[in-house]
């Protein structure tokens, strides 16, 4: 008898946990019947979308060492040790860090780091110490640099992990150049406290990307660093979202600088700032800060809702921290306050305000009086002339030149308002963005390197972002999570299927979604988004919306390329078609919206703001401006330098430099949207798994062969050991002789052309150390077995003392001990009375009065048997009248409450005879309409049926045969690309999910269409028929034409089952 997958259980899709177990209870051809196990609801489902089930309570290190590799089994496995605070788990060499959002005791100290020295990867449980430890260990043996790649979204922990490989590589090989490894670590509070932020999704979410080289001499030892810094988000200085910060250093300022430093910069509340309170104006603290916290630094909103909280932040202790951090990288108390100062003037910038100046005749501006002081302010600390820098904000000077082009004019124009307000922001964007590089400069200066031979790059960048609404700054983050998606995809799957194919293996090709023509669709020459963008920038009158609709004119069909009408948030399709546009990233659609698209590109200051800067007797601010490129000097109205052009090259610079090394991948997962510990959103992480590739790395695994080595390498370890008949083999013949003898079966290796690739290899490793390890441990065990042998006999010793003294005593004491032993019994009758009195409603307080009384007698009677010698004679007596009177009272009890419980019963019995009647009345209704229901439901049948016997009357058409071959792979054709389609749609309906679930956004999230199957006989529609209807019908009928139509239905089915199983 045919049975449904010997009645095991399998994992099912749901978008809230994930995967659910279940049970087949019937199959078709297109779908399967399943039964939720904690619940008697049953699912229709595609084969595509049930996975084959371990054992729900197993985990394992390494997702690789489970029966059946698959999504729904990676992720369990994940679930469990997330519950057991392991969040950390390898697929093969990748390793998935899940963020626990709370401190884990032990599980990074010192003695960690020693745990881990030396182990190769899987001998120690999953950890980013065995990460840093296998890239050190492979730079050693293979004497070529390595990166660490580490990625997620934002609040996935990227950062974290990166300091801690950084903190495990200067505690173990770092050492004995104290000054350096103090350095690079110290390197973070300052980098997280200029270029990290409080986002609504990370409160230390970082605003750029770096990657940091920790260099190594010829002894392996580190003896250096270099930090690369990408892309940090400017915009953020002037405007933020109302639940976001602006940068750390602007709170920790206000918050941990001493009262003459906040009154030397002319600092106070954020609240009086315009670049901070527009956002989140309250400080991060604990109790203890808040109390040392100036009141003239507080917030409306800290006074009215307290401080943030957060076990890693803390501005006012951060402050120092980074204080601390520039004293460690060798910075002077000059150069402190000269950042401190650029910092403040950056904000005073901001409170500079703009308004019409009616004597212009040409529609100027002026500035306003009440910001007339923050204009001095900003004057007096960024060393300049108030008068030009006024000038310089209110107007723009152009240079013209006269026909003969020997003479040039200079010609001032005034600014409108907004215009203004735009030049204003550029100057403070301009400062901030040249101080932050001038950080790194330090950073970089105090820990260089001369004697460099190799390198271990860690890359933390953003990872894929998705707001509600979503501008440049994201539109460059996920095109370059697209370029990381397609290196790995090219390093862990292109890379191995191509080295599968060279040697000839022949295994399954292992499909994963190629975004090659996303990345063409942003980069492409003449018409990639960049492109465009430059060259709508360098128009006289550059508009978003001639650049959103050129993106769409000149990438018709694309299939990456939407309007915005297409999403599937609604917020998302209130953007007008010339306002944005959508773009099926490979972790779901996002769209854009173009606004400032152009604004946000141009990374170049006006003439007159810029000459000024460079002018500056402020001898820091003038270094700021001192390398400007001739392009930024030139005056004219097309002074621009792309944003994305320099993003789109440095991604290019740092990509080739990862081609050069090995590399390690760190997929960084978060647990769930509200950022608390000890919840694990299943969709949502499974969601990320698959965005981040480990799906695809699951199937390679399952199919591959992770051990290889040469022929020659495996002929040249046995030869010395050989017979001269068999040291004459070749290679490869040898080798397989070799596994013949050993019993390999053929699942265990493949033979490839030129290498050898088994799993065998690991396993025979591990068998020998196992082997040592376990004669190691019977030594051992002999020497404590004898240990213990004589423990055990002292503590026999000490057993018969204690027992013949027990004896003694209780010989001589006990009459008092068996008294106390009766008298004790008593305790629980009395106890067991109080429970009666506490129930009764009547008399209560009297009649406790006297179980009291009771009571004090029993304590009476224990003193006089502890205190004084009686004999057992008078300890009977005593308890026997206390007997009988616990006695007499307990019947009395009983009896009241006996008499209690007979008026509740009768009182109970009347409600229930009033309920009862009620329900009656309800029944009759109810089945009253549940009888026109079926009546309805029966005539509703009754139709359908009808249609459906004239549909089976239908023929076949005469060319059938004639073109069945042709629409076969046409139809083979359809159902690859409705797959992809399908494929992308799920991760679409994923993505919006998510963020609705975030942003508490509705969105019309349609259930996801099943997969297209093909009929396989058009006559007959079986899709309604169960696998136990095709029996009967096979049994029963005497219709030649539909008797084998079913029985190749229930064939087709069968070999899909088993296909998927």
């Amino acid at each position: 008898m045919f049975t449904l997958n010997d009645n095991k259980p399998i994992w099912i899709r749901d978008d809230e946990h994930g995967f659910l177990l279940g049970k087949i209870i019937d199959i078709g051809s297109d779908n399967v019947t399943v039964q939720l196990i904690n619940n008697t609801t049953t699912k229709v489902l595609p084969y595509d979308s049930i996975f084959q089930a371990e054992e729900y309570d197993k985990d394992v290190d390494d997702n690789c060492a489970l029966m059946y590799l698959n999504e729904a089994t990676l992720l369990n496995n994940i679930r469990r040790r997330y519950k057991k605070d392991l969040i950390y788990t390898y697929v093969a060499n990748i390793l998935i860090a899940i963020n626990p959002y709370k401190q884990l005791s032990n599980l990074y100290s010192i003695d960690a780091i020693k745990r881990y020295n030396g182990k190769s990867l899987g001998i120690m449980p999953p950890h980013v110490y065995a990460i840093g430890d296998k890239a050190y260990r492979d730079m050693r043996r293979v004497k070529q640099s390595q990166s660490i790649i580490i990625s997620g979204e934002s609040g996935a922990g990227k950062t974290e992990s990166a300091k801690y490989v950084l903190r495990y590589l200067t505690e173990s090989y770092g050492v004995h150049n104290g000054q350096i490894e103090d350095r690079i670590n110290e390197s973070n509070p300052l980098l997280e406290a200029f270029g990290n932020a409080k986002t609504t999704r990370n409160n230390n979410s970082s605003r750029f990307g770096k990657f940091i080289e920790v260099h190594f001499n010829d002894k392996h030892r580190v003896v250096g660093g270099y930090i690369s810094h990408y892309l940090l988000e400017k915009s953020r200085v002037c405007v933020q979202s109302k639940d976001e910060r602006n940068y750390h250093v602007f709170y920790q300022l206000c918050a941990g600088a001493s009262e003459s430093t906040r009154r030397e910069l002319r600092l106070s509340s954020p609240d009086n700032f315009h670049y901070l309170n527009r956002g989140c104006t309250q400080y991060f603290c604990n109790s203890q800060a808040e109390k040392l916290l100036s009141k003239t630094s507080r917030s409306q909103d800290f006074i009215s809702k307290g401080p943030l909280h957060d076990p890693q932040l803390d501005d006012l202790n951060n402050f120092n921290e980074c204080n601390q951090s520039m004293d460690q990288m060798g910075l002077t108390t000059q150069d402190k306050l000269n950042i401190y100062s650029t910092v403040a003037a950056v904000l005073h910038v901001g409170n500079i305000d703009f308004e019409d100046n009616p004597e212009s005749t040409k529609g100027g501006c002026k500035i306003t009086s009440t910001t007339e002081k923050s204009l001095s302010i900003t004057a007096e600390m960024l060393g300049l002339d108030q008068h030009d820098l006024r000038n310089a904000l209110i107007t723009r000077v152009l240079m013209t030149k006269t026909a003969s082009r020997s003479k040039e004019t200079v010609i001032s124009v005034p600014l409108k308002v907004h215009e203004a307000q735009n030049a204003r922001d550029a100057l403070a964007k301009a400062i901030y963005i040249r101080l932050f590089d001038q950080i790194v400069a330090f950073v970089n200066k105090s820990i260089p390197f001369s004697s460099s031979t190799s390198y271990i790059g860690i890359l933390d960048i953003a990872g894929f972002e998705y707001f509600p609404i979503n501008s440049f700054e994201q539109f460059c983050t996920n095109y370059c999570n697209e370029k990381l998606q397609q290196f790995f995809n090219e390093r862990i799957l292109k890379e191995e299927q191509l080295l599968y194919e060279k040697e000839g293996l022949g295994l399954k090709k292992i499909s994963y979604i190629d975004n090659q023509d996303c990345i063409d669709l942003v980069e492409a020459k003449t018409t990639g988004c960049f492109d465009l963008l430059d060259e709508e920038s360098k128009l006289p009158t550059p508009r978003p919306e001639h650049f959103t609709n050129e993106v769409y004119n000149r990438n018709k069909g694309h299939p990456r390329l939407n309007f915005p009408r297409k999403s599937k948030l609604r917020t998302s399709r209130g953007i007008r078609d010339d306002e944005g546009f959508l773009v099926q990233h490979f972790a779901g659609s996002v769209v854009y919206s173009t606004a400032q698209f152009i604004e946000k590109n141009n990374d170049a200051l006006h003439v007159s703001l810029l000459s000024l800067a460079q002018e500056s007797r402020n001898s820091f601010i003038k270094s700021l401006f001192s390398n400007v490129s001739e392009h930024e000097k030139s005056v004219g109205k097309l002074n621009f330098i792309s944003v994305g052009s320099k993003f789109r090259s440095q991604l290019s610079d740092l990509l080739n430099k990862l081609r050069r090394t090995d590399i390690s991948f760190i997929r960084c997962i978060k647990p769930n949207l509200q950022m608390v510990p000890n919840l694990f959103e299943g969709g949502h992480i499974l969601s990320q798994l698959q965005c981040s590739g480990m799906v695809s790395v699951l199937d390679l695994m399952q199919q591959g062969f992770p051990s290889r080595t040469q022929f020659s390498e495996l002929y040249r370890m046995y030869k010395s050991y050989l017979p001269k008949e068999l040291a004459r083999l070749d290679p490869r013949l040898f080798c397989k002789a070799l596994f013949k003898a050993l019993n390999l079966r053929d699942t265990d290796f493949k033979f490839g052309l030129t290498k050898n690739l088994a799993v065998l290899i690991s396993k025979v490793k591990k068998w020998i150390l196992w082997t040592r390890w376990k004669k190691a441990q019977w030594w051992v065990l002999s020497v404590i077995k004898l240990k213990n042998k004589i423990l055990y006999r002292r503590q026999c010793l000490i057993d018969i003392q204690r027992h013949i003294r027990m004896h003694l005593v209780y010989k001589r004491y006990a009459p008092q001990i068996q008294g106390l032993v009766k008298v004790k019994v008593l305790y629980e009758q009395v106890s067991s009375m109080e429970k009666i009195v506490r129930q009764m409603k009547l008399n209560k307080e009297q009649v406790y009065k006297s179980v009291q009384q009771l009571r004090q007698r029993i304590d009476q009677l224990v003193n006089e048997i502890t205190n004084r010698s009686v004999n057992s004679t008078y300890i009977d007596n005593a308890y026997n009248e206390l007997v009988s009177l616990i006695d007499r009272e307990f019947r009395r009890l009983k009896q009241v409450l006996a008499q209690q419980e007979v008026k509740e019963e009768e009182h109970l019995k009347k409600i229930q005879m009033e309920l009862e009647h009620e329900k009656t009345k309800k029944i009759v209704e109810k089945k009253r309409l549940e009888q026109e229901q079926e009546e309805f439901r029966q005539r509703s049948a009754m139709a359908q049926h009808q249609r459906e016997q004239a549909q089976l009357k239908g023929k076949l058409t005469a060319d059938e045969t004639k073109h069945r071959k042709k629409r076969q792979v046409k139809e083979t054709d359809e159902e690859d690309r409705f797959a992809e389609m399908n494929e992308r749609e799920r991760r679409d309906y994923d993505l919006a999910r998510r963020l609705a679930l975030e942003t508490g956004d509705e969105a019309d999230l349609p259930e996801l269409q099943q997969p297209y199957r093909r009929l396989i006989n058009p006559k007959y529609n079986f899709n309604r028929y169960t696998y136990a209807e095709l029996r009967d019908s096979i049994n029963t009928s005497c219709d030649w034409e539909l008797l084998q139509a079913c029985r190749e239905e229930l064939r087709q089915r069968v070999k899909l089952f088993y296909a998927w199983k």
